[in-house]
């Protein structure tokens, strides 16, 4: 049970972001972005985009920091993984 972000460096929106995960629930991720101050604007499905400059408060909250492909196998293990969503083209 615990709380995993990948470090910032997806770009948008002019900033970098990491991905806030949970290994558990859906539940404690809410919990947990909810003591981060994060909105539920941020929630993408099954995890948190989280601005660079709240990802050292992340990691003081106890979230762990980890890569992003050990990020998405412990959401995976979970089964807490949804599927990738596919962009038509038209």
């Amino acid at each position: 049970m615990a709380l995993y972000i990948d470090p910032p460096v997806w770009p948008g929106h002019g900033r970098l972001w990491s991905h806030l995960v949970s290994d558990e629930s859906f539940d404690e991720l809410h919990a947990f972005a909810a003591r981060l101050g994060m909105s539920a604007r941020a929630f993408d499905g099954d995890h948190y985009d989280v601005p660079e400059e709240r990802y050292a408060d992340a990691v003081l909250l106890g979230a762990q920091e980890t890569g992003s492909k050990e990020l998405v196998r412990r959401l995976r293990a979970a089964g807490l993984r949804r599927p990738e969503r596919r962009h038509v083209s038209r």
